[in-house]
């Protein structure tokens, strides 16, 4: 697995600070009924003894995306050990998300955790957060919009770099156009993917918009590109379900495309395993997630910010079919 240096070491360090400080507050590993059932998520023991705290995660998430069951996995181990009660509802329409955080506010919540893919959408009703003395952590998208929409830090992979480094890899394999099948128009981050892979690739990239939330739609949508794009070489996807489709896809339109694909799902691992998809660039949704719950208990509880404000990343990493015996047992229970 390839890891972006700079990513790595704030990645490293964050976690260093938050573990570190955890042990100081006397908290373990895990704690409450969670860490019953998942032992071997986290670790047992008990919960901080710091005064219960209410965090809510609204986030962009469409209906199946799988990577944000993994976030939600992270924040909700971080959630116990913290004794943190943790709350979380997604709309993929910035308005209606917009909708859901004023909600949490009107709740009174101790903490948000707000990812921004139409960060317009939502920045009048961070700025009432900021007003109501509720503190923010952004995570996954829209890094460059966290500290002017005042929130406390970003937690996430800096999606320029990302695609860049997928350039530089289907450069290496020799590719020559590919189709970056984009499944959320609007998405800031999900553009800045496929602009990062077009400055370092050498070959040509064509975007491809696609109704993410209807897979066969989609699915019927890249195996035209395909179809009438004989000479695209490589697709890359921008999330981990839209991998599946393109592979389906490709057979279906009788394409030597080789798949490659963002975000990584039990899923993507076995079909790594198969060689049907040739990369996957892994963000570790699962750091998103438990690093936001702890940077909004740690600033709660010892004044902290992880990283001094900066963005924390926590990728791109690059694994392929080499890295699956390390990742299956991680991906088979949900937290890679």
């Amino acid at each position: 697995m390839r890891t972006n240096r700079k990513a790595a070491g704030r990645t490293a360090a964050a976690l260093l600070t938050a573990c570190a400080l955890a042990l100081v507050a006397g908290c373990s590993g895990s704690g409450g009924k969670d860490s019953e059932d998942k032992a071997d998520d986290g670790g047992g023991g008990t919960a901080a003894k710091t005064p219960r705290m209410k965090i809510a995660m609204v986030t962009h998430s469409g209906e199946g995306d799988t990577f944000w069951d993994i976030v939600q996995s992270g924040a909700k181990v971080a959630a116990a050990k913290d004794n943190v009660q943790f709350l979380y509802a997604a709309n993929k329409e910035g308005k209606e998300q917009a909708q859901l955080i004023q909600s949490y506010i009107d709740q009174d919540v101790d903490g948000l955790v707000v990812s921004l893919a139409k960060p317009e959408a939502v920045k009048a009703v961070l700025a009432k957060a900021a007003a109501a003395g509720i503190p923010v952590v952004t995570i996954n998208s829209g890094a460059e919009f966290s500290e002017p929409f005042g929130a406390l830090g970003h937690i996430g992979q800096d999606e320029a770099i990302a695609g860049e480094a997928v350039g530089e890899e289907l450069n290496k394999r020799g590719k020559k156009k590919a189709l970056c099948v984009i499944h959320e128009q609007g998405n800031v981050s999900l553009e800045g993917r496929c602009a990062g892979v077009e400055k370092t690739f050498e070959g040509t990239v064509e975007n491809l918009n696609v109704e993410g939330t209807n897979m066969p739609a989609t699915t019927s949508s890249i195996e035209a590109k395909l179809q009438s794009g004989k000479d695209i070489d490589a697709v890359v996807t921008l999330g981990a379900p839209f991998a599946a489709a393109s592979v389906k896809a490709k057979e279906s339109a009788g394409s030597g495309a080789e798949i490659n694909t963002f975000d990584l799902n039990e899923d993507v691992v076995e079909q790594l395993k198969a060689k049907e998809i040739g990369f996957a660039v892994d963000q570790q949704p699962y750091l998103q997630g438990y690093l936001a719950v702890d940077e909004l208990w740690l600033h709660k509880n010892n004044g902290n910010v992880i990283g001094g404000g900066k963005p924390v990343l926590t990728g791109p990493a690059l694994v392929t079919e080499k890295d699956v015996p390390a990742l299956e047992k991680f991906t088979a229970r949900g937290t890679r």
